[in-house]
């Protein structure tokens, strides 16, 4: 006799933010989550994350972004970025690629790796002009250098200003053989913010349909840019397939649709993004935050 399992909503998470830390040599203006050098790592220790990918793994987790902050200044980023792989996920790091030691190089090349950055302008000033550094010269050397390797990559524009060289950004990165390239608009989270009080309206309305995030304090959402809105639990204490399928999760998703049902919230970028989440995406590409990029996207 053949034995049907129901599916879960815990199984239903496909894509998981795994946001490992604050910390970042940036000061980006749109940064979702205002991150930057004097932040930190969070209370999360190493074990906690490989537990949770070890969980992750169980419920059905495909995929899983690591983000920040600069995921690359954790400490055990690239042991995290190993156990994925070990256990089958696909990976993609979220780097804002100011500096990127050797060994991640090697470790971008494996099968089931990927990267994703963030591009502002073609013109160095203005790029430096949104991260707070002058950083323009290095991430576009790194972009160059991952297109030569043969590393899938993608790259999340923001619009910042009305003024700022996007789509002369846009060729640039195109003639150098990038072909994954989406264009948002700042989100009102975080740096992105400017003051105001994050809202609910402010997300792209299919956060926590497919994905989840895990933030460097071990509190789960249902996508990095709800955070500091709608924490569902925390995985220090709770195992992740509970909290996914926990009532908690379902109350969260539906405060959402309830805004966009009324005709509230933000559609999200053109196309993909670190920033922006398309409402027609599909839920099991990965998503960026914030500003950067992905077939969804959130980051800085």
């Amino acid at each position: 006799m053949t034995t049907i399992v129901a599916a879960t909503p815990a199984m239903d998470t496909g894509f998981l933010w795994l946001d490992l830390t604050r910390k970042c040599q940036l000061r980006c203006s749109p940064c979702f989550n205002s991150s930057g050098p004097e932040r930190t790592h969070g209370s999360m220790t190493r074990e906690d994350w490989l537990r949770v990918l070890d969980q992750a793994a169980e419920c059905g987790v495909r995929s899983v972004q690591l983000i920040g902050g600069e995921p690359t200044l954790h400490p055990d980023s690239r042991l995290v970025a190993d156990r994925a792989l070990s256990l089958g996920l696909g990976v993609e790091i979220y780097s804002n690629l100011v500096r990127v030691p050797e060994a991640w190089w090697a470790l971008l090349q494996r099968d089931g790796m990927s990267l994703a950055t963030s591009y502002y302008s073609d013109a160095p000033e203005e790029h430096n002009k949104v991260t707070g550094r002058p950083s323009h010269a290095r991430t576009l050397a790194n972009i160059k250098k991952a297109v030569e390797l043969g590393i899938p990559l993608r790259i999340g524009m923001v619009a910042t200003a009305e003024a700022q060289r996007v789509s002369q950004a846009r060729r640039e990165l195109a003639a150098l053989g990038v072909r994954r390239i989406n264009v948002d608009h700042v989100r009102p989270f975080g740096r992105g913010a400017r003051g105001r009080t994050p809202e609910v309206s402010g997300l792209c309305g299919r956060c926590g349909i497919g994905r989840a995030a895990v933030g460097p304090d071990g509190c789960v959402s249902p996508c990095v840019f709800s955070a500091d809105l709608l924490g569902v639990g925390n995985v220090r204490n709770t195992p992740l397939a509970t909290i996914l399928g926990s009532p908690a999760m379902a109350e969260a998703r539906a405060s959402i649709r309830s805004v966009f049902a009324k005709g509230g919230g933000d559609g999200g970028g053109d196309d993909e993004g670190k920033g922006s989440c398309d409402p027609s995406c599909d839920p099991n590409a990965e998503c960026s935050p914030g500003y950067p990029g992905s077939e969804c996207g959130p980051r800085n």
